[in-house]
This record gives C-alpha cells, sequence and structure tokens, in this order.
C-alpha cells in the first residue's frame, strides 16, 4: 500500500492543483517512482489511498500496468483518515496476509524486495538517520528489535511491513499509525532495520529544493 492522502500543506502553491504524491522530482513523480521500483522488486498488487484531488492519482495511474502492477483505490473523506485510519480502511482491499506500506511523500532507494517476507511479529520497520527537521528520532534498535526509548533513537522511513492484526481493536475514523506501533515495540512485537542509503522527507518546498539538488549531485557523480 502507498499512502497518498494527505493533503500537502506545506508544499503550497504545487498542492493547490496537484495531490502531494504526484509532485515531481527530478521530472518524475513520487507516487509513479514507488510503483516503478515496486514492480521492479517483484511486488504485483497495490492499493493506493487518496482524498485531495484523489481523481487526479486514479487519472495519473490508471489500472498499474505499465509498471507490472495491478492497482487498487481506496478514496477516503476530505480530510482524509491519517496513517493508521487510512490503512485500516484499506484493510478489506488488502486481505490477511502481511504487506508492505510505503508514504507516497518521500524519495529513497531503499530496496523494497528486501520486504517480500512477512515480520516475525505485527510489524517491521525501516529506520534512517535522524534528518534535520526530526533530530530526535521515533525508535531505537536493540538486537534487530524497535523499541520506543533509548538514546540512539532513528527515525520511522515511512516504509513498514504490518500484519492485519496490528488494527485489531481499533475503531474506523482518523487516527495515526504511530501509536500502534508504539504500543506493539512495548510488547516486542516489532522488528526492524536500520538503512543509511539515500531518504528524503518531500515535505515542504525547501526540501523538495534539497532532494532535486541531491538527486543531480547523485546522477553527476555517476556519469
Amino acid at each position: 500500500m502507498v499512502l497518498a492522502a494527505g493533503r500537502g500543506e506545506r508544499l503550497r502553491p504545487l498542492t493547490d492543483t496537484l495531490p502531494k504524491p504526484l509532485v515531481p522530482v527530478a521530472g518524475t513523480p513520487l507516487l509513479v517512482r514507488h510503483l516503478e521500483r515496486l514492480g521492479q522488486a517483484g511486488f504485483r498488487e497495490v492499493v493506493v489511498n487518496h482524498a485531495h484531488l484523489g481523481h487526479l492519482i486514479e487519472q495519473a495511474l490508471g489500472d498499474g500496468s505499465r509498471w507490472g502492477v495491478t492497482l487498487r483505490f481506496s478514496p477516503e473523506r476530505p480530510g482524509a483518515l491519517g496513517t493508521g485510519g487510512g490503512v485500516r480502511n484499506a484493510l478489506p482491499l488488502i486481505g490477511d496476509d502481511a504487506f508492505l506500506v510505503v508514504n507516497g511523500d518521500i524519495w529513497t532507494d531503499f530496496p523494497f524486495e528486501r520486504l517480500r517476507r512477512g515480520p516475525s511479529g505485527l510489524a517491521h520497520l525501516v529506520l534512517v538517520p535522524n534528518p534535520a527537521h526530526h533530530p530526535r528520532g521515533d525508535f531505537a534498535l536493540e538486537d534487530a528489535r524497535v523499541i520506543a526509548g533509548g538514546k540512539a533513537r532513528l527515525t520511522f522511513s515511512g516504509i513498514g511491513v504490518y500484519r492485519p492484526e496490528l488494527f485489531d481493536g481499533t475503531a474506523p475514523g482518523a487516527f495515526p499509525l504511530g501509536p500502534l506501533l508504539r504500543d506493539a515495540a512495548a510488547r516486542g512485537e516489532v522488528s526492524g532495520e536500520a538503512y543509511a542509503g539515500a531518504w528524503f522527507d518531500v515535505g515542504t518546498l525547501e526540501r523538495l529544493a534539497q532532494v532535486e539538488a541531491a538527486i543531480a549531485g547523485r546522477a553527476a557523480s555517476s556519469t
């Protein structure tokens, strides 16, 4: 599942007429790049949720066949359902098996093929070094287990594999994913890994400019 329902207030005016996940980075919309790389990694069924200007997402992506995937959409009401509520709302489309979730507003070269297997517990998270805008991080790693405490905390990348049971006991409506993950981590049911490769949260115009510059630098250094 790719989370694509955010309004993108901090990317205005771009997002006044364009859904945030369709904002192009180095010429390619974020959502398109995700689908390209998910297809290359062997994923064949992808659910995309949407709210703000969601019809444009459906028009841009179609059925997903050009990337070797089958797309299904999970529309949400204006205002969206948050990261947790959005996933819960899409569970009937996802099924009973463990599933990968990727935030639609990140740019990364993380190899998604690593995450083709389900977690041993309720979730498996990919953590990255703390960016300047989030210096305190979210979670720590101890022997490949995610813990909410600890001093050497890393930032949750927005890439995770979840079992539907993570959402047991939740009610329909808007809610964030973070508290569910922290509660599961406190019970020892969340594994994790650290990734030191390219990862950018494209959440503001400033960060969009930064990732564009970084990609241009990577391209220049490889030629």
